[in-house]
């Protein structure tokens, strides 16, 4: 049986759908687009070389899956999937990586790396937007997911600042109403959330992101969080000493290198390991879905809703059409004379007349 939302969502996914595609309809050529195989041309062997590096990054080191995923999540967040996350800072700049809540993000040479082997094969043509959402896709596949078709042709941005992190990132404590109306802000779902979440199935944390669960729990002057299993809790304060910042637990205690449904499992049996993780269980919508999957005996249907998660996400914000620029390395944006067009972004005023036009296709969408 397949996993549901509350009451009355399945009824209207028919509407949504209708009312989706006459949004990207009215949108026309004002908005950015990504297509599928946009580089079977320019560079057919673009995926190709991604897969291939992926493959060897992740045998050496199986915990980069998970921090490339994450830092991919981390990059459409904020500014969009248009790859400001790269960007080192400068003098003049404090980039968006060397924001404190992004200090522990990893992958950054990874993407380097590749990036460097699609310019010797292809210069110019890939953007780092784009290596980075196939790394994460690739992350995915490689740790026994599903290969999500993710569409392609994303520019990249030339702007960075760590000055947009804080406003565009959950607080790691933030309540399970603040996380839906997060992801609500990119047209994202709760059910989006607790799909997007079961990513936790792969990949670490350091003990700093949850420490406080551990050693300084304060609700109800309680030492730990009492919403932690206390044989886990016990587990994690082995691992996690006092004051450790540095040290790496897995996300899911299960099976935290391969992409399955240990993850809800571990959070059904409040063995959440982020305070975000447990929240999930203080919804209704979101609760449902992790205890479906907890109680799921194939991985088939978290797979088919990760892969149509991840493109919604992998969607947020892009740059196409020359409003971006193809950097020649991820770390920096190109010379001016090498891209002289900055990215452009939705005016106030074309928002405002999109936002009205979805309300009629809402109406009539009802109506009908």
């Amino acid at each position: 049986r397949a996993c549901k939302m509350a009451s009355g969502s399945a009824a209207l996914s028919v509407v949504a759908v209708a009312m989706a595609a006459a949004l990207l309809a009215l949108c026309g050529s004002t908005e950015a687009h990504t297509q599928f195989g946009a580089y079977n041309k320019t560079c057919p062997q673009a995926e190709d070389i991604v897969f291939k590096e992926m493959t060897a990054v992740v045998a050496k080191s199986p915990g980069l899956a998970g921090s490339l995923l994450r830092l991919f999540s981390v990059d459409c967040f904020v500014g969009g999937c248009e790859g400001s996350i790269l960007l080192d800072s400068t003098t003049n700049n404090t980039a968006e990586k060397d924001s404190p809540l992004n200090k522990g993000l990893r992958g950054y040479d990874v993407i380097d790396s590749i990036k460097a082997k699609l310019e010797a094969a292809c210069p110019g043509v890939v953007s780092c937007a784009d290596v980075l959402a196939l790394a994460a896709r690739d992350s995915v596949r490689i740790t026994k997911g599903p290969y999500i078709p993710v569409p392609t042709g994303r520019e990249d941005g030339n702007r960075s600042s760590a000055a947009d992190v804080t406003p565009n990132t959950p607080k790691p404590d933030a309540s399970i109403t603040g996380l839906i109306t997060f992801f609500g802000k990119f047209n994202l779902t709760a059910k989006d959330l607790a799909v997007l979440s079961g990513a936790h199935t792969i990949g670490k944390a350091h003990c700093s992101a949850f420490s406080t669960r551990l050693y300084n729990f304060t609700a109800s002057n309680n030492i730990s969080d009492p919403t932690l299993d206390a044989n886990y809790t016990a587990t994690l304060r082995g691992q996690c000493a006092a004051g450790d910042l540095a040290t790496l637990v897995d996300l899911d205690p299960n099976s935290g290198t391969t992409f399955d449904l240990g993850y809800y499992r571990g959070v059904a049996a409040s063995m959440g390991l982020l305070s975000t993780d447990g929240a999930l269980l203080l919804n209704e919508d979101t609760r449902a879905y992790v205890t479906c999957q907890a109680n799921a005996t194939a991985p088939a249907e978290f797979f088919a809703d990760f892969a149509a998660s991840f493109i919604n996400m992998s969607k947020i914000g892009v740059l196409s059409h020359h409003k971006g620029q193809i950097r020649r390395h991820c770390s920096a944006v190109n010379p001016l004379s090498a891209s002289s067009q900055a990215p452009v972004t939705m005016g106030a005023h074309a928002a405002v007349l999109l936002a009205s036009s979805f309300v009629s296709i809402v109406a009539l969408a009802l109506v009908l």
